[in-house]
């Protein structure tokens, strides 16, 4: 059972991650400081390490969560559908909607993803290889090619989903006329 002073501690450990997403993303890793972090949720620099041991544990945690929040979401958006193509353009839509909505994350994940620890590392990419072995047995039934060409559409599919918080701006991706036309193009590509 939740108590008021944890779920505080929760939030400001959510904003703490916010935070760092959107300084990371604007300035990388090495260019942000813990006390930047604080003060962005109105805390100091030492507060931050009641949250965690240091800018690359915090680094861990905002990617391990998003690598887990993606493979989880993958696996219920298999589970509510059963028919072939249904699958997979629910997954694109998933994919989609959680690019367009968390650019920052997109960012840091591409940027500062070798400022890791070790054991974060091995973490997030054991979790997106879960994500990726997901798509590529929901594509199984509908590309006649062997596991190495699905993982190729798979990947290029991610790639180009993934690049639009590089190069796109925050209304375009909040636009749905985005989301459909990135679908359609990531569903051309993943099914060509």
């Amino acid at each position: 059972m939740s108590t008021p002073r944890s779920r505080a501690k929760q939030d400001r450990q959510t904003a703490l991650l916010r935070e760092a997403a959107r300084l990371f993303a604007a300035r990388g890793f090495s260019a942000v400081s813990l006390e930047e972090i604080g003060a962005a949720v109105g805390v100091s620099g030492p507060a931050v390490y009641r949250h965690f041991a240091g800018k690359q544990a915090l680094l861990g945690a905002l990617l391990v969560q998003v690598s887990q929040k993606l493979r989880d979401g993958g696996r219920e958006v298999i589970d509510a559908h059963t028919e072939p193509a249904a699958r997979v353009e629910a997954l694109i839509g998933f994919h989609v909607d959680f690019a367009l909505g968390h650019p920052d994350v997109i960012r840091v994940q591409d940027q500062d993803a070798a400022h890791l620890r070790d054991e974060d590392y091995a973490a997030v990419r054991d979790l997106q290889r879960e994500y990726i072995e997901m798509w590529i047995r929901a594509i199984e039934p509908l590309v006649a090619e062997d596991r190495s060409a699905r993982r190729l559409r798979v990947q290029a599919c991610f790639g180009l989903i993934n690049s639009t918080p590089h190069s796109t701006s925050a209304t375009t991706r909040a636009s749905r006329a985005t989301a459909n036309v990135l679908s359609r193009m990531a569903s051309a590509a993943l099914l060509a």
